[in-house]
């Protein structure tokens, strides 16, 4: 058994540099698992989608996750959906048809729908919507439903819309969107009554939402029901918080003057 014959403190020295020099020529780093990280940035840009003014860290987010993991469907259909937030269709289209070329699913398809009833593209969303609710597995049957029943109603097939609707209001019955998109079908296709009552109904419950006061007071005015229409602006813009939204209130009623 070899001893150090230098003085103590130098063989300390030279065994910590020993050591140090394992340690160097030696390292524990473990490998980046890339698929995991990707999904990380994916879940931090589904993250940045769902809030105001973070669509720039969504795409950065989004885009790197398609980077270290490329062509994974719901990557695909995240990024398809920024593209339309930001306003390029056609940019959409091709990410949805890429997410659907690498086995996107139900989710795909139905968000493909719905990005055809934008470009008016009735029939290919019809196509696309009744494809997803092949899948009885698909968690938002109310929403391809209701794609579908806008893929229908563009097309003028009133009843089949309307029936679509009915459909979603099943699936999902706490949500006011398929009630709305009824009472809009049952306008267009000129059962005014019908339409009156849902509108009447959903402005109970949202008295503050210009949006339902500006369709009920369309359909009073296809029923020459003027004073009523004056009523229900009136009734808006005294309990508005939004003084554009009074002012519009009082235009509106100054029109039907």
């Amino acid at each position: 058994m070899s001893t150090c014959k230098r003085p103590l403190h130098l063989c300390i020295i030279m065994a910590a540099t020993l050591i140090l020099t394992a340690c160097a020529t030696n390292p524990t780093k473990e490998p980046v698992n890339e698929e995991k990280l990707a999904h990380i940035h994916y879940q931090l840009g589904l993250d940045a989608l769902s809030k105001e003014g973070m669509l720039p860290k969504a795409f950065d987010e989004l885009m790197t996750s398609n980077s270290l993991h490329p062509n994974q469907p719901e990557v695909l259909d995240a990024l398809a959906y920024a593209w339309l937030l930001r306003g390029d269709m056609d940019k959409s289209e091709q990410y949805y048809k890429k997410a659907l070329a690498h086995g996107g699913s139900a989710p795909s398809m139905n968000n493909y729908a719905n990005l055809l009833n934008k470009m008016q593209r009735f029939e290919e969303a019809e196509v696309m919507a009744r494809k997803s609710l092949d899948d009885p597995r698909y968690a938002n049957q109310d929403l391809a439903f209701i794609n579908l029943g806008d893929a229908l109603l563009g097309q003028k097939k009133f009843d089949a819309a309307i029936s679509a609707y009915q459909q979603a209001k099943m699936f999902n019955p706490d949500s006011t969107l398929p009630e709305g998109k009824l009472a809009n079908a049952f306008f267009l296709q000129g059962r005014l009554n019908e339409a009156a009552v849902i509108y009447h109904e959903l402005l109970r419950k949202n008295p503050n939402n210009r949006n339902l006061v500006e369709a009920l007071v369309e359909v009073l005015k296809q029923q020459h029901k003027q004073n009523e229409a004056r009523q229900v602006l009136g009734s808006f813009s005294k309990q508005s918080t939004s003084s554009l939204d009074r002012a519009w209130a009082m235009d509106k009623i100054g029109q039907l003057e």
